[in-house]
């Protein structure tokens, strides 16, 4: 592995994995490669103010250190709220705390205001700013994608994200300090999410200085991500894979706690309204044969609802080679 930036295929590689600067005129074919190759990337000078970054990593803490019966009060996840350990309903588990929102943040308030009293209207400004650059962020990213895919129009990701029934997502992760662990398991490391791909178009995610993130390389070794709490980092998400018909990669990532400090992630997961049929772009495909069959969204997410985290959930709705 990597541990310094080297430069591959005109991609700069930090730590063994693509680093994009969004402000140089090349992050195009940049972005491109690193979808293709990695499914995953680190972006820097994103635009995204690091006040907004900074105020709602405060929120998040002040909620986190709440006492449990008060945290409780915003759960359980139905989807949305205050979850403790338990990861969806089909029995995975991690040493993680979490709050689900919508990103139609009107609707998830009346469960925080029995528990921060006037402050929830502080804590909704926070997620409305922060969400608010960061999907710009998500959809400039797609746009300068389609470019570099030579794709039109241009807005042909983005535009489900900026939908007003686009179905997205946004999570905040707090995985506690770890408590003393048996070195021979797992390497010493307990798991805090278990390793699955994101089933959207596009996730955004930010933690704090404590690392904790993996990826899976394309070889099935896993590298560590080392934070950065002033950049982002790039999933590509199955219902992207389907839409480039397999040309980019969703990412198959975990998080891993071994740490005696506290780690906080936020996530914005873009997804496409329910209704969205979700299939290999015709303007991608020149004469080549879909690899999946067409669903929707709608579909997608109940059936990834209804799997493991760590199953190829995908694995139902591509097609079979003809032998």
């Amino acid at each position: 592995m990597e541990q310094f930036s080297i430069t591959k295929n005109c991609t700069t590689l930090f730590h063994g994995f693509p680093l994009i600067d969004l402000s140089k005129p090349d992050s195009k074919s940049q972005l491109v490669h690193a979808c293709e190759e990695f499914g995953f990337f680190k972006v820097v000078n994103h635009g995204v103010p690091i006040k907004f970054m900074s105020e709602l990593e405060s929120e998040a803490v002040k909620f986190f250190s709440l006492p449990l019966s008060a945290k409780e009060k915003a759960g359980p996840p139905d989807p949305f709220g205050y979850g403790n350990k338990k990861i969806g309903s089909n029995g995975d588990v991690g040493w993680v705390e979490y709050l689900l929102l919508t990103t139609n943040t009107e609707s998830d308030y009346q469960k925080f205001a029995s528990i921060f009293g006037e402050a929830a209207e502080k804590f909704r400004c926070a997620v409305n700013d922060y969400l608010s650059a960061v999907k710009k962020m998500a959809c400039q990213i797609l746009e300068i994608l389609a470019d570099g895919l030579k794709i039109q129009p241009r807005n042909v990701f983005s535009k489900l994200l900026m939908d007003e029934q686009s179905d997205s997502v946004f999570r905040m992760n707090h995985y506690p300090p770890c408590p003393e662990i048996d070195q021979e398991s797992n390497g010493g490391n307990l798991i805090g999410f278990g390793e699955h791909t994101d089933p959207q178009i596009i996730s955004v995610l930010r933690s704090n200085n404590t690392s904790g993130l993996q990826i899976s390389l394309k070889d099935g070794n896993w590298i560590s991500i080392p934070p950065d709490q002033y950049s982002f980092f790039i999933n590509v998400g199955d219902s992207l894979q389907v839409m480039t018909n397999g040309r980019f990669k969703s990412v198959r990532h975990r998080v891993v706690t071994n740490s005696p400090k506290s780690r906080l992630s936020m996530i914005y997961f873009g997804g496409p309204p329910l209704s969205e049929k979700i299939a290999p772009l015709p303007s991608l495909m020149k004469g080549e044969d879909s690899l999946y069959k067409e669903f929707t969204w709608f579909e997608y997410k109940k059936s990834v609802y209804n799997s493991r985290l760590a199953d190829n959930r995908l694995g139902l709705f591509e097609k079979i080679a003809a032998s």
